[in-house]
């Protein structure tokens, strides 16, 4: 790779690794060691084609798709997540309590769901993309991606209730704080 293209690789790298990383966190289940190492296996095969790629983000989040289906496949072990303290019981006060809470609870309810349906979500739901994009990544046809993306939804519907009362429709069934101001007669 010569001096532009290293330069080149350097600001992509510089501005989108944390995008990138988001995604291969969600690839891996919440595992940001494991999703550190994606992304870095990612980069590095990136970068040895740097010059012949067209459109590197799509070409890196591809490596990261495929990469990750290629680890589900070699089924290692789920691994547990370590953390030096208990995370406190989420209370639903607070400026990012509310948001904080949600991401705990579809973090660990994606990752109760398997490689296969986690991957459909998340590119459907995450990434926002198509389902012919999905389709032509994971390597299949869109009928499988709907499907998948059915039963997906339902299945997380079933292990993770609770997140039914932190979505939109929770927010129309709580009472309004109406703060308008009240005429007062005396």
């Amino acid at each position: 790779m010569d001096a532009e293209g290293q330069e080149s690789f350097r600001e992509f790298v510089a501005g989108r690794s944390s995008a990138l990383l988001k995604t291969a966190v969600l690839l891996t289940g919440g595992d940001r060691h494991a999703a550190e190492d994606l992304l870095q296996n990612a980069l590095v095969k990136a970068a040895g084609r740097w010059g012949r790629i067209d459109d590197p983000e799509a070409y890196v989040r591809r490596i990261l798709y495929r990469q990750q289906i290629s680890r589900w496949r070699l089924k290692w072990p789920r691994r547990e997540i370590s953390v030096a303290e208990l995370p406190d019981a989420a209370g639903g006060s607070g400026d990012g309590a509310a948001a904080a809470e949600l991401r705990l609870l579809m973090r660990g309810a994606l990752a109760r769901l398997t490689a296969r349906q986690r991957s459909v979500l998340v590119l459907r739901y995450f990434e926002d993309l198509p389902e012919t994009d999905v389709a032509r990544i994971l390597g299949c046809s869109v009928g499988t991606v709907r499907s998948t993306t059915h039963r997906s939804l339902a299945r997380l519907r079933a292990l993770a209730p609770e997140l039914a009362t932190l979505g939109p429709a929770a927010a129309e069934r709580q009472p309004s704080r109406d703060f308008s101001p009240v005429e007062v007669r005396p």
